[in-house]
């Protein structure tokens, strides 16, 4: 586990760079919201305005199936509960000098 700047515990680096970089833009969030009716909980939760978006960096695609299919749950939880939901994997972040701008242009879609 490592501490963002905001207080955050996350449970990678890669989860510290997003969570980071949520806060230095300003975009307040939560870790760990409920998805409805369910265990499962997105990594992040945002609020803007009515609209509720998910964030989820889906930083072991391909390494399971049981991770995958935990991932096209929680797709489809958030299209019956009409939550936006923004995926982040690692090719968002990594190499690390183009994830600022891969980052801003999956919230300027999503919002």
């Amino acid at each position: 586990m490592t501490k963002a700047l905001d207080g955050h515990y996350c449970d990678s680096i890669s989860e510290l760079l997003i969570d980071n970089w949520l806060y230095k833009n300003k975009i307040l969030h939560e870790r760990d919201a409920h998805y409805p009716g369910t265990h499962h909980k997105a990594d992040w939760g945002i609020l803007i305005g009515n609209q509720k978006i998910f964030v989820e960096y889906f930083g072991l695609i391909n390494d399971s199936p049981r991770y995958d299919r935990s991932i096209k749950e929680k797709r489809k939880l958030c299209e019956k509960h009409k939550i936006s939901l923004i995926s982040i994997y690692p090719q968002d972040l990594y190499p690390k000098n183009f994830f600022e701008g891969n980052l801003k242009e999956k919230f300027e879609k999503a919002i």
